[in-house]
């Protein structure tokens, strides 16, 4: 448990420090006239000519110099104050110390804003109930942990972590510019039950994500995108990679004409898992008795890489192989796919893709059929790959959805959007 630890900040009074007075006059002095530093009195005219105020303090006798303070709503400077008010805030802990700075702080009267105003203070919030670092080491430590855990360390309310928290990541925002990407990924995320999503936009160059919105994953969603980007931004687009969603293809050739569209790897892959996983299903309900025992628990042995299998794993998919040749045919095609995306030359590529097309003859392959026809119809967004250009990084967009889950994990689900767009956006940027 953090102990408590009062520090008072001693502000000096207005105008005393250039009269010799550190700190204000003691209560018992009452002086009848301003002194110098070499002690010899002065008068209202002559403070009046080197710029200092002659205002008296509200409720008081006592009469003070005139250095500026600021107007904490809209930068007005005066040289006189309305009142001033003791307040607390909270500042970086020590150990297992919470700091506490004691201090004074003023209010003018503006004419500006027409009223009085709190004094702005440059190392404190507006509240100056906290100090920047205080919030910054907040937003910091919600980097990795919950809102939870932290308000519980710190001796928080669970609302004002989150403030100070999605406080710290607008300005990160702030800092890191608006975007202006050459590559985008498009990709959608689900946020609750009942096929609710939101889309996520990346620039693929900078490895961050630039936009999170739309109320589904329409075509009118994706030109939220579009609109935030601009015309002018829009033109410059270069690549835009996505899945065979129809909608985003529509908006992108509506608003980028001039980007080119390029499917991503892992989502073309993953249909081709999907038609081996039908494979297996359908064997392994035409089989019965000790044959299924082959096939049954199998699943992700046949979807997985090669390489990534081990031990009793790879021993099981070799008897799998050798006893159903149907399976083994299948697995055979799916691991040779993958040489597609190796290609430089969209001809050459066309021609393996023929090939490849052409041994599911005589096969009984209907899945693996379907998928063929599939990339037929979707061709030109597979070829773009091949283009030297066109060589991204294609995995960035899965992985940011895999950070997106962590952080809904994380929090046991977010009811609140904003926040979650903010995590979203991010994510990715440097700490402050």
């Amino acid at each position: 448990m953090l102990k408590a630890l009062f520090i008072r900040h001693k502000m000096p009074v207005e105008g005393t420090q250039k009269f010799g007075m550190i700190g204000g006059w003691p209560r018992h002095a009452k002086p009848a006239v301003w002194r110098t530093h070499t002690g010899f009195p002065v008068s209202d005219h002559w403070r009046r000519c080197r710029g200092y105020s002659v205002t008296r303090e509200r409720g008081s006798s006592r009469w003070y110099g005139g250095e500026k303070t600021v107007c904490g709503v809209c930068g007005t400077a005066y040289r006189t104050w309305y009142d001033r008010r003791r307040r607390r805030a909270r500042d970086l802990p020590c150990g297992e110390h919470r700091i506490y700075l004691d201090l004074e702080v003023r209010r003018v009267f503006c004419r500006q804003c027409d009223g009085v105003k709190r004094e702005r203070l440059e190392d404190f919030l507006e509240n100056a109930l906290h100090t920047k670092r205080f919030a910054r080491y907040i937003g910091k430590r919600c980097r990795g942990s919950s809102i939870k855990e932290v308000a519980e360390e710190q001796c928080l309310d669970w609302h004002t972590v989150k403030r100070l928290e999605m406080q710290y990541m607008r300005e990160q925002l702030e800092r890191s510019g608006k975007p202006r990407p050459q590559v985008i990924g498009i990709d959608e995320i689900s946020v609750r039950k009942g096929h609710e999503y939101r889309i996520v936009v990346s620039d693929l160059e900078k490895h961050r994500p630039i936009w999170f919105g739309g109320a589904d994953r329409s075509e009118a969603s994706m030109d939220g995108f579009y609109q935030f980007l601009g015309e002018k931004q829009s033109r410059r687009l270069r690549l835009a990679v996505m899945d065979m969603w129809k909608p985003f293809r529509n908006s992108t050739a509506r608003n980028a004409p001039q980007a080119a569209v390029l499917f991503d790897k892992f989502h073309v892959m993953r249909h081709l898992g999907e038609a081996l996983d039908k494979v297996r299903k359908a064997e392994y309900a035409r089989l019965d008795g000790k044959s299924r025992t082959f096939i049954k628990g199998q699943k992700y042995a046949l979807l997985s890489h090669p390489q990534n299998l081990k031990g009793t794993a790879r021993k099981n998919l070799k008897l799998l192989l050798a006893a159903n040749k149907r399976l083994n045919t299948a697995y055979v095609l799916k691991e040779s796919f993958g040489q597609l995306w190796d290609y430089s030359s969209e001809a050459w590529a066309r021609k393996f893709f023929d090939n490849w097309r052409a041994q599911l003859n005589w096969q009984r392959l209907a899945p693996y059929e379907k998928f063929a026809e599939m990339l037929d119809r979707h061709w030109a967004g597979i070829a773009s790959y091949c283009k030297p250009e066109n060589k991204v990084a294609l995995g960035f967009v899965e992985g940011l959805n895999n950070k997106i889950r962590v952080i809904q994990r994380r929090a046991y689900g977010l009811h609140d959007e904003e926040y979650l767009k903010l995590k979203v956006l991010t994510c990715t940027l440097p700490a402050l």
